[in-house]
């Protein structure tokens, strides 16, 4: 593993409005997962070589500092720049000591990944759970597992995130599906999505945040193009995107206002929350509750 400096790895965010983050973590930088559509291979993040994982030199002892400086509590979301469960750690316990580090301090918690080592550190987030608010958030693109082996190589297959969900519903650990980006031309079917709907109720997820569609800039562009064509060859995926999206940022699916109304019908029924405010609700409401009792005389 090579170790690369840093100052800081406890951010202040300027708003809160994504999932009720006050605060962001990447321990580590860059990603093995392998996924063909990940935006931050994007120039704009100037991560060189995005696919060699680096660790952050000296990184509890800088995150133990970062929250011992912090003048509010809050929320402390990790894993939006690169997965907090590469395989690496696995050995390394950065993420998990970070989190202990966390439950010391008595902030917050939520976790984006794709790797269901996460169910390792579910004796930490209950911890954690006892003081603050915690959310785990699973991206899931596709319920297919052999197209996930396509798209995403590096992570745990689809159905083991889908058992991952219930192991957290099992252990009362808060946790959703992030159903994004849904790649258009390849996963923008409704049986794709009813399919991720329906497995997500029968594990028990509390959520799920749709983007119907996917991002594309620069180099992020061209990797991508460059892989559908390895992995669908003679489908001419490609150019089917040059020709409707030509340099755009945002790839909305031509099936996108169809989805949502399928997607939106069927979370209804089964309970499954898919607005942010009312995730963010869900999970810090018992939190606030506490708080606000602090005040009673």
């Amino acid at each position: 593993m090579e170790y690369i400096p840093a100052k800081t790895i406890v951010t202040k965010n300027k708003s809160s409005a994504w999932f009720g983050n006050d605060y962001t973590m990447n321990i580590y930088k860059g990603c093995c997962h392998g996924c063909i559509y990940c935006d931050s291979r994007s120039d704009c993040y100037r991560v060189e070589d995005f696919d060699r994982v680096r660790a952050k030199e000296d990184a509890l002892r800088i995150i133990r500092d970062d929250l011992r400086r912090k003048t509010k509590k809050g929320v402390v979301g990790t894993g939006s720049m690169s997965d907090p469960y590469n395989p690496f750690e696995e050995k390394l316990n950065l993420t998990r000591h970070a989190l202990e580090l966390i439950d010391a301090f008595e902030f917050g918690i939520t976790i984006a990944t794709k790797s269901a080592l996460l169910l390792r550190d579910t004796d930490v987030i209950k911890q954690i759970q006892e003081h603050s608010p915690v959310l785990c958030k699973v991206t899931i693109t596709t319920a297919d597992d052999a197209l996930c082996r396509k798209i995403e190589p590096g992570v745990s297959l689809s159905s083991q995130r889908f058992e991952m969900l219930a192991g957290l519903r099992d252990c009362g650990i808060p946790a959703g599906i992030l159903l994004m980006p849904v790649l258009p031309f390849l996963e923008d079917s409704v049986e794709n999505v009813l399919e991720i709907v329906e497995r997500a109720h029968e594990a028990g997820a509390c959520f799920i945040y749709p983007a119907f569609g996917m991002t594309l800039r620069d180099s992020q562009r061209e990797w991508y193009y460059k892989k559908i064509e390895e992995l669908f060859p003679g489908e001419g995926l490609a150019e089917r995107y040059i020709k409707r999206y030509g340099n755009r940022y945002e790839c909305r699916s031509p099936q996108a206002a169809k989805l949502w109304k399928h997607f939106q019908s069927r979370c209804e029924r089964y309970g499954i929350l898919y607005e942010m405010k009312d995730i963010i609700h869900f999970y810090k409401r018992s939190y606030e509750v506490t708080q606000l009792s602090l005040f009673d005389f």
